[in-house]
């Protein structure tokens, strides 16, 4: 076994003895998430009658159990919450619902992301959308349109939770297989009854004001999460031939280094690299998992700080191996052509043979 064999073996037996859940520790994660967040949602509605203003900052703290909702569900996509398979996706399809996310499409295309993360050759499903410095400068003008909509943050944070959570969840993909189309149905009308449950309850215009900027709010932090911490400056990105797994995991996952409240209300998902890793360990388990392992405290950490830096990333530069902004990917893709025409200016061809005789005999 060679050397980095042998080390990627150490570090996936190292994350074991973590990969084990905790029932009681995971029923009291589902109390203290859903309990909290049923009571924001109370009190934000019995702020109504005294000021918007008072209500805001409680739904600002309601998105965020909200985000810590989605954590569970996302566990139990990958059969790490509970022991037992059914519990698992009946609690996903309970938390998908209060997220707006249909557990069974979300498990098989985030499945796929954790299958393909970071490989050039496999992406599109479960990821953002990504290009390289040439694959945009030789796309068509309608799609460097799109593209560019796509990657900016306004469109991204602004109309990409409404554009994901209410819209495109709600469809099922081409080829979704009987029960991912089921689990479809059922939540879109589990949605449907809870919203018109709410709504007979409070009155459909209370109900907006509160569940309409809750769901953007967490939806926001759903994507940004997702976002920073596969987009940084020292991310990892191969194609097939040279992909890997591990690597891909550790290097092209970053450790999101939040302050403890902050870490403790988005499930520890900050610790991604040793998600990425190791699915399997439930999120309570994310931050032992990282203390245990010195080579995994040495993944690339951000803060809330220099994580903003990654909404200026735009391209992905196969050469140099980072983020490029769009102006800096014009000048580097410029440069290049530039080479590539030099080359061939000064570029003789060898004679063939049978053309070098002819060239004598005249």
């Amino acid at each position: 076994m060679s050397k980095t064999n042998s080390n990627i073996a150490k570090l996936k037996k190292e994350m074991a003895p973590f990969e084990k859940s905790d029932t009681k520790q995971s029923i009291k994660q589902v109390i203290n998430t859903l309990g909290p967040l049923v009571i924001l949602w109370y009190v934000a509605y019995l702020s109504l009658s005294v000021s918007y203003w008072l209500t805001l900052p409680i739904l600002v703290v309601s998105a965020g159990f909200l985000v810590r909702t989605f954590i569970i569900c996302h566990d139990c996509c990958h059969q790490s919450f509970f022991k037992n398979r059914k519990a698992n996706d009946i609690l996903g399809t309970i938390t998908g619902v209060l997220t707006l996310v249909p557990y069974e499409q979300w498990k098989n295309s985030h499945n796929i992301h954790h299958a393909t993360s970071s490989n050039l050759d496999k992406r599109g499903t479960g990821d953002m959308w990504l290009l390289t410095v040439e694959e945009y400068a030789e796309a068509p003008l309608w799609k460097k349109i799109a593209y560019r909509g796509y990657r900016n943050p306004l469109v991204m944070l602004g109309l990409g939770p409404i554009a994901v959570f209410v819209i495109q969840y709600r469809f099922n993909t081409k080829n979704a297989r009987r029960k991912e189309r089921m689990n479809t149905y059922i939540t879109n009308v589990s949605i449907v009854t809870l919203y018109a449950t709410l709504i007979a309850l409070v009155g459909w215009q209370a109900f907006l004001m509160i569940q309409a900027p809750m769901m953007l709010i967490s939806g926001m932090l759903g994507i940004w999460l997702f976002y920073v911490q596969h987009q940084f400056e020292d991310s990892y990105f191969e194609h097939d031939d040279e992909w890997s797994y591990v690597q891909a995991a550790v290097d092209g996952s970053s450790y999101y280094k939040l302050p403890k409240v902050l870490q403790w209300i988005t499930g520890n998902i900050g610790f991604h690299h040793v998600h990425h890793l190791s699915p399997r360990v439930p999120n309570y388990n994310l931050e032992k998992a990282h203390d245990s392992s010195v080579p995994l405290q040495k993944a690339t950490t951000i803060t809330i700080g220099t994580s903003f830096k990654s909404l200026r990333f735009r391209l992905w530069d196969e050469e140099t191996k980072t983020f490029l902004t769009f102006k800096e990917a014009k000048e580097v893709y410029r440069k290049k052509q530039a080479a590539k025409l030099s080359l061939a200016d000064n570029f003789t061809p060898t004679p063939k043979p049978q053309v070098e005789l002819v060239r004598k005999a005249n």
